[in-house]
């Protein structure tokens, strides 16, 4: 295994090395390892010795937490920008040539930068958050948990691994520095809400919820290197000198992809709907389990976050109930295309979020009203209505419908997710993407915006006096 991977270790001693030539990256890495450590023990004193006056010791026990996970994070910011220009760099310097022309294979090159741009920074991460944790126990006298330096530390690399698989992805595809800096705020921006959310989860002092977050970062790194392996080619890299937005050139190959072969509406539906409905057939399973998981969420969670059970009175319940939720009238025909409008633009939120997540954030976003059903009932499972009184009252004449919808526009999620990291060497980058988006268009507009229509209107007309025929 070892000779395996040793010319992608020469590549990265080779780089490694020339980092540490370079003063404008050893400087930084100087200074974020040793001063600003000392600048986050001289806060963690002050912070202690302000609300101790106030016998708040518990913010400072919170804080200083914090603190540790800020010191880790910023060395390796550095290697953001270190992996940016890793390639695309080189390229403007003319220096990349040599390399590529050498007898290595794709995927060692690629590991060889993904090694050099990640090691330097995250042994400074390492240093810093050592030397902060002794500033904090010999003069603050804070001793942290075994497990919370444990996580830091796992949280450390896999955050580093994310930055820096995700910015070399973008230095392979981008054509000079300066679009590789643009492209990085699709970087930069998630791993700020990342950040914050790690910062609720250390404030609540929930530091089992971390194991979690470190789960997704492991998910999502192998996902970034999966997809850097599969796109990157020399001679792609190479051969492109500048790139252009051709939205003529996009949309023809969207609309050929769209259109197939087919010459009428009746052949569309029975060649390229129906191979499409094929081709995401695995992902039609992997949907259905993750909206069962869903449910099965929000039933622990009513166990959890339960509800007076004087809240909970079905004996009043009557079809004007429903006549005017939140101000608007839903039993009439307006309701039924407010609630189709609904669903489609949620469908259409998953898939954006989708496109920047490798559709986990699309798929996330399908599982939160299933989870929603799952907690509503276990609530009224607590009120002594079975949970299939409640699914047949208040989802199953509309959920007939309205579920293997979102099981269909999730499916097609999650295969536009799978063919981002998957290798192909007949098409580049750009046109798996449209092709992938082309089935996703085929399933909503063949299937899923039917029945999402046909959904709305059970919901709106039949559902509520289902409701009260079976719980009033």
């Amino acid at each position: 295994m070892l000779t395996k991977f040793q010319p992608a270790l020469i590549v990265a001693r080779r780089e490694i090395r020339d980092q540490f030539r370079d003063w404008r990256i050893v400087i930084p890495i100087i200074v974020l390892t040793l001063i600003f450590p000392a600048i986050m023990n001289f806060t963690a004193q002050r912070a202690v010795a302000f609300v101790g006056r106030f016998g708040a010791e518990v913010v400072a026990d919170r804080l200083i937490p914090f603190l540790l996970m800020v010191v880790g994070f910023f060395p390796i910011s550095i290697s953001l920008v270190i992996a940016l220009e890793s390639f695309v760099g080189e390229k403007e310097r003319r220096s990349i040539e040599p390399l590529l022309s050498s007898p290595l294979i794709d995927w060692h090159l690629y590991l060889g930068k993904l090694l050099a741009v990640m090691v330097p920074p995250l042994v400074a991460s390492y240093l810093g958050i050592a030397v902060y944790l002794y500033g904090v126990i010999t003069q603050v006298g804070w001793q942290p948990p075994p497990q919370l330096v444990v996580q830091i530390l796992v949280l450390t690399f896999v955050q580093a691994l994310v930055m820096v698989s995700g910015a070399v992805v973008i230095s392979t595809q981008a054509t000079s520095v300066r679009a590789a800096n643009l492209l990085a705020s699709f970087i930069i921006i998630p791993m700020a809400f990342v950040i914050q959310g790690e910062s609720m989860v250390m404030f609540w002092a929930q530091y089992n919820a971390l194991w979690w977050v470190i789960f997704a970062m492991v998910i999502l790194a192998g996902l970034l290197v999966r997809m850097g392996v599969a796109h990157f080619n020399r001679e792609e890299l190479l051969g492109r000198e500048l790139d252009v937005l051709d939205l003529r050139w996009a949309w023809r190959t969207f609309a050929r992809a769209f259109r197939g072969e087919a010459g009428s509406v009746g052949e569309w539906y029975r060649r390229e709907v129906r191979s499409t409905l094929a081709r995401i057939r695995l992902p039609t399973v992997a949907m259905v389990m993750a909206l069962l998981a869903a449910v099965w969420i929000g039933t622990q969670q009513a166990q959890v976050f339960s509800l007076p059970s004087e809240l909970i009175n079905l004996d009043e319940l009557k079809i004007e109930s429903f006549a005017n939720l939140e101000g608007v009238s839903l039993l009439n025909p307006r309701g039924v295309l407010l609630v189709w409008f609904h669903n489609i633009r949620a469908v259409s939120l998953a898939l954006l979020l989708g496109l920047f997540s490798f559709s986990v954030f699309g798929v996330l976003i399908l599982m939160l009203p299933l989870a929603l059903v799952g907690y509503f009932m276990g609530i009224i499972a607590q009120a002594g209505v079975p949970p299939l009184t409640f699914l047949a009252a208040f989802i199953l004449p509309h959920g007939i419908l309205e579920i293997p919808a979102i099981v269909l526009g999730g499916a097609a999620i999650l295969r536009l997710g799978a063919v981002m990291i998957s290798p192909s060497r007949e098409k580049t980058m750009g046109e798996v993407v449209l092709w992938a988006l082309a089935d996703w268009a085929k399933v909503m507009v063949g299937v899923v915006i039917p029945l999402l229509l046909a959904a709305a209107a059970l919901e709106v007309f039949v559902t509520p006096r289902v409701a009260v025929w079976l719980l009033a």
